[in-house]
């Protein structure tokens, strides 16, 4: 007997949800989308910035939303938990409220920062022990644990508790983990079901899809999550040090099982190349700390290629970031400018590195998308994706 979704969980018909798929790309799964959420409507393929402690490093929500655009940010379950814990969250209305930011969240379960905790867990039917990395504390994590705290944080979308595992992994293990990912989704469908929001606007459930590089697995995975799913569906466990080739495997024998009226969002990718790719291969969502680490190390990515800002030769550069970017001309830095700021430890400088890449990153999802409403997003791809992966 196939699995049945509670009739009350995650509604598409409630108020200020649901996937509208506007167009494909006829050479590729590349698709164009409308997602509706509680806060707002995300326009996709989209980027989503990483908002690890209720904040986009460096970056205020103010500018996150009229600097940026960006559509929708990631929250993390995890160190959202530890600090400022749920107490505080909740007195303070929610995270929407406590960052001040009106456009639609997300956050992950906590199992990725849990698999990142190796020499810190431990892993049981039950949950995973751990102990805190800021003071050594012992907690559990659960699937109950974790819906608990989602709801406590107040996103719009909320992943289920899952376990993410390492590259290499035998086929064993990651049998073994997968059917332990699965056990825990349905328990996590089951606490999500016995809860409620708590600030007033409907949050989604989004199951993930693991399995490794074994695509027998991630097809058995995929159909497991499909049969669940009613909103969108993640996909987890890639981009963890596995050949690049493996993950857009993986990647497309998912997305090929995925229900097409329902998101499919790619956790933890990636590079703009990987991000086109994926585009390609039928993903519609994105996160990656990679734009704002890498700004903060002082590396850009434009139109044009890749620049290291420590490089000696961009100190005499007066041309724009990136002649080629959408930004107003009178917010366009010169190279010169911000290679200094880089070079005198400016606090200034790492801040307009990271608008300047996560800017980049939202044009690039959103000129795909565009490419895909005209039809020649696979000519597009081809013709970009040199420059984009190019040293400057």
């Amino acid at each position: 007997m196939s699995f049945q979704a509670p009739a009350n969980l995650n509604s598409p018909s409630s108020k200020g949800t649901g996937f509208d798929l506007v167009a494909k790309d006829p050479l590729t799964s590349a698709r164009a989308g409308l997602l509706q959420t509680p806060h707002g409507t995300i326009e996709t393929p989209l980027f989503m910035p990483v908002g690890t402690q209720g904040t986009v490093k460096g970056i205020s929500s103010a500018e996150l939303q009229d600097n940026i655009r960006a559509g929708i940010v990631l929250g993390n379950t995890y160190h959202l938990y530890l600090r400022p814990g749920t107490e505080l969250l909740e007195q303070a209305g929610g995270l929407h409220r406590f960052m001040r930011w009106d456009g639609p969240l997300l956050t992950d379960s906590g199992g990725y920062q849990v698999f990142s905790l190796a020499d810190r867990r431990r892993i049981r039917e039950d949950g995973v022990e751990f102990a805190s990395h800021i003071d050594g504390s012992k907690h559990l994590f659960s699937p109950e644990e974790s819906m608990r705290i989602q709801r406590s944080i107040g996103a719009d979308f909320c992943m289920a508790f899952d376990e993410c595992t390492p590259y290499p992994c035998a086929h064993k293990d990651a049998k073994v983990s997968m059917e332990l990912t699965h056990r825990w989704l349905d328990r996590s469908l089951k606490a999500w079901d016995l809860t409620q929001p708590l600030y007033g606007h409907p949050q989604r459930l989004i199951p993930i899809v693991q399995g490794s590089t074994y695509p027998a697995l991630r097809v058995e995975s995929a159909r497991f999550v499909a049969e669940r799913a009613t909103h969108g569906c993640a996909i987890g466990g890639l981009s963890v040090g596995e050949p690049i080739e493996d993950m857009y495997q993986m990647t497309e024998e998912v997305t090929s099982i995925l229900p097409e009226n329902q998101f499919r969002y790619l956790m933890g990718v990636g590079t703009p190349a990987n991000i086109l790719e994926s585009i390609a291969r039928g993903v519609d969502l994105f996160d990656c700390v990679m734009p704002t680490r890498n700004a903060r190390n002082g590396m850009l990515f434009t139109w044009k290629g890749i620049i290291n800002l420590r490089n000696r030769k961009w100190r005499s550069d007066f041309t724009a970031l990136d002649p080629d970017s959408s930004l107003p001309e009178d917010r366009l830095y010169s190279k010169a400018y911000v290679a200094h700021l880089f070079q005198c430890h400016e606090m200034l400088g790492p801040r307009l590195a990271t608008l300047h890449n996560l800017h980049f990153y939202l044009d690039l999802t959103r000129v795909a998308r565009k490419h895909i409403l005209t039809g020649d997003f696979a000519a597009w791809k081809s013709n970009i994706l040199p420059q984009l992966t190019h040293r400057l």
